[in-house]
C-alpha cells in the first residue's frame, strides 16, 4: 500500500509542478523566480480551468501525503 501511495504522491508532484509552470504566461525565466507587478484581471476560459486543477492537484498532494504517513 504505501509503494502505490508513493507512485500516486510522485504522479501529483509532476503534475501540479507542471500545472503551476503552465501559469508563468507572458514572463521570462526571471519572472518565474522574482515575479513581475502585474495589473490583476479575472480569469476565463483555460487560466479559470489551470487555476482550479492547480488547486485540485495540490489538495490531493497534501491528502495523499497525510494519508502515507497515517499508514506508515
Amino acid at each position: 500500500m504505501a509503494m502505490i501511495l508513493s507512485v500516486i504522491q510522485l504522479i501529483l508532484a509532476v503534475l501540479l509542478t507542471g500545472a503551476v509552470l503552465l501559469q508563468q504566461r507572458g514572463t521570462a525565466l526571471g519572472g518565474t523566480f522574482a515575479g513581475e507587478g502585474t495589473v490583476y484581471s479575472s480569469r476565463r476560459g483555460v487560466e479559470k480551468y489551470l487555476f482550479y486543477t492547480t488547486i485540485f492537484l495540490a489538495v490531493a498532494f497534501i491528502l495523499v501525503a497525510i494519508l502515507g504517513i497515517i499508514l506508515a
